[in-house]
């Protein structure tokens, strides 16, 4: 009974004329594909110009992105360049006074050195006078020794001689002195044997 209920499409005697309706209504014509290939052409260009477009803005975003990075770059590079100028000016002010400085001390040093070596030499020839005062004195007493020597020896050739002059003297003297006991003894003796 489903069967019944269903529509059986009429069947349609299939001619020529009706397989050309059929295939002028289901097959576009050659106008059709044309209005596509054109609009499909259309759009192809549309696509290509919007490619052009996009690549023409991508172009001009990467060249402005490139360009004010290399404005970025060389205003990061002037900086860096005017830092280290600035460092290395400073740098050789700071060694240009350390140069100061240490030729300064060097010709302090210097002055002193020659200061002191000044004082050394004024104090050697000082020294040197004293030697030769001393050594003058040293003449001095040598001479003064030497005649001390002479003296001496003039005094012991008279103390010698008076010595010898002496002894002759005080021989005489005690010749005399026994021969005055020896008499006084014999008088003595004499006394007593009542001889005088």
């Amino acid at each position: 009974m489903a069967k019944d209920t269903e529509k059986i499409p009429k069947q349609l005697p299939i001619n020529q004329e009706t397989l050309d309706i059929i295939v002028a209504n289901v097959i576009p014509t050659s106008k059709y594909f044309e209005v596509r290939f054109d609009h499909l052409e259309q759009r192809v260009d549309q696509m290509q110009g919007n490619i052009k477009d996009f690549r023409a803005d991508v172009d001009n975003r990467f060249n402005e992105s490139r360009a004010e990075m290399n404005s970025r770059f060389n205003e990061s590079k002037e900086e860096m360049n005017n830092r280290f100028n600035e460092s290395k000016e400073e740098m050789n002010n700071r060694f240009e006074q350390a140069d100061k400085r240490l030729d300064e001390f060097k010709n302090d040093v210097t002055q002193r050195f020659e200061e002191a070596r000044k004082d050394v030499n004024q104090r050697f020839e000082q020294v040197d006078k004293r030697f030769e005062q001393v050594d003058k004195r040293f003449e001095q007493v040598d001479q003064r020794l030497e005649q001390i020597v002479v003296s001496i020896d003039r005094l012991t050739d008279k103390l010698d001689y008076r010595d010898h002059d002496q002894r002759s003297f005080t021989m005489r003297m005690f010749s005399i002195s026994i021969l005055i006991s020896f008499l006084g003894v014999l008088g003595v003796f004499l006394k007593i044997f009542k001889v005088v």
